[in-house]
């Protein structure tokens, strides 16, 4: 009785879910995409898609050339999270989940005494796609995966992606995942694939029989060993949640706050949140961090900021204000090209932060009248609904329903105080919105990796004739994105960027 753990995987869950609710996209290729807009990818494509080779991460434009008659569809994070509800209760009428949900469409089941039988796990797995289509759930459908533990079962799941079932027993490894890929396996990217690679690991079948001391010297440190344990059938103990080591927020920008105007807006938003996420956990900030990126450009605009702890929220705005300055300066001389490299999301975190030792009072005039205005707009956030009060510069992003809530890693906030002011309540179990979360994370990675791909390509063709070169000239200022010299009496701090455009 080698088999510990049943794990069950919705397959294609978002477009299953936009098939499940419209009946005039069933049997249709469905794209799901985060915003209506060409420059996106998509994060969820349908059965019927996949067929034309449309899946998670393919961008919008490749999508339409591989499959016309393909109808995209805008993500409904709140639905997704509603639907996971009922499929939740369908599982647990038929095993118990072990802990929480590893993600919205994924969740695993630990077997206990005689469910670790071969038969009878298989029985449960088969009553549990039973019991969704007797409730009503189809198209919606799970692949299941047995093993000795949770990454095998995972890896099971991933065999026979379509309604599909795969048992894998102790007796059955190594040679169940000699047919695999490296990247196949959950936990091993781009550059890990490049370690391994460099390392001389090619093949699953060499991973399998690399040594433990081998493997935690490719990861660099115990990572490498939990992997060789997981391959072997061996459950590694769960990690322990470390402290909270930074505050912050990032968003896709939708269209329509693709400018100079917008991203200023969004970003004024964000750190706000943060700012109060930053008091709610009781400490202060050290540092900022300010990234945003662009439509087809690899490069990015990035600020890091060192200063004395604070966590008011009109001196960290003023900060990130100043940060943010020279991109909206390039862009009102027209050195930022925004109409050809618009931009597509932004980031802000409070780093570096440090507990709360006990209030003080501020030295100067200045920071106490902030420290009292974050006080009074706390106050009445926390009473009359979030931003009935809020800064100005924010309005635009509030008009448009930019950056809404949403629930970050190992934090769920409370809805009264940081929800949007007549946004949608949220569903009954917030902690589910920290599985979107997690998602809308990697849709990001894909979207910024879809680009690079497509400028990758771009630069592989032909290109046509170049005109003349121009005489040449450098950049002067931080217009033109130039690193300065270590020493400069105007540098703008570390972390400022090199030639952008």
């Amino acid at each position: 009785m080698t088999l510990r753990c049943l794990f069950v995987d919705f397959n294609s869950y978002f477009a299953s879910v936009e098939q499940f609710d419209r009946e005039e996209l069933r049997g249709r290729p469905v794209g799901v995409v985060p915003v209506m807009a060409a420059t996106t990818c998509c994060i969820a494509a349908s059965r019927e898609a996949k067929v034309h080779g449309v899946k998670t991460g393919t961008p919008v434009r490749e999508a339409l050339e591989r499959c016309p008659d393909i109808a995209l569809v805008q993500a409904r994070p709140a639905r997704y999270v509603e639907l996971h509800h009922r499929l939740i209760a369908a599982i647990q009428d038929c095993i118990p989940i072990d802990g929480k949900p590893l993600s919205i469409d994924e969740v695993a089941c630990r077997l206990i005494g005689r469910e670790r039988e071969r038969d009878n796990a298989v029985a449960i797995a088969r009553r549990i796609k039973r019991t969704l289509i007797e409730r009503g759930l189809d198209p919606i459908r799970c692949s299941v995966g047995i093993a000795p533990n949770t990454f095998l079962a995972k890896t099971a799941s991933d065999l026979d992606k379509v309604d599909g079932l795969t048992v894998i027993e102790s007796t059955d490894l190594p040679q169940a995942l000699h047919g695999l890929q490296l990247q196949d396996l959950c936990g091993i990217g781009p550059s890990m694939l490049q370690r391994l690679n460099g390392a001389g690991i090619d093949t699953v079948a060499q991973l399998t029989a690399a040594p433990r001391e081998r493997l935690k010297a490719i990861w660099g440190g115990i990572e490498g060993e939990r992997f060789w344990a997981q391959l072997r059938g061996i459950e590694p103990p769960t990690r322990q949640r470390a402290a909270v080591a930074s505050v912050g927020h990032s968003h896709v920008l939708d269209p329509q706050m693709r400018s100079a105007e917008g991203i200023r807006s969004v970003l004024f938003k964000l750190l706000a949140k943060a700012a109060m996420r930053l008091r709610q956990e009781g400490c202060k900030a050290r540092g900022l961090s300010l990234h945003v990126r662009f439509v087809g450009r690899e490069q990015r605009y990035s600020r890091d900021l060192s200063f004395a702890p604070l966590d008011d929220s009109p001196t960290l705005l003023k900060l990130m204000a100043d940060a943010l300055e020279p991109l909206l300066r390039a862009a009102a001389r027209g050195r930022w090209r925004v109409e050809r490299f618009p931009p597509l999301s932004v980031a802000v975190s409070l780093i570096d932060l440090l507990p709360n030792a006990g209030d003080s009072a501020a030295l100067f005039p200045e920071r106490e009248r902030n420290h009292a205005l974050t006080r009074v707009l706390d106050q009445v956030n926390r009473r009359y609904g979030n931003n009935r009060l809020y800064f100005g510069a924010m309005q635009d992003a509030l008009a448009q329903g930019a950056a809404p809530m949403r629930i970050p890693f190992q934090h769920i906030p409370d809805e009264a105080s940081e929800a949007d002011l007549g946004a949608a309540a949220l569903v009954a179990d917030p902690s589910l919105d920290e599985l979107w979360l997690q998602r809308e994370r990697q849709f990001k990675a894909m979207a910024e990796n879809a680009h690079r791909q497509e400028r990758e390509r771009s630069a592989a063709r032909p290109a046509a004739p170049a005109p003349a070169p121009a005489p040449a000239h450098q950049p002067s200022g931080v217009g033109g994105w130039v690193r300065k010299r270590q020493g400069s009496p105007d540098d703008g701090g570390r972390g400022t960027t090199g030639s952008l455009f």
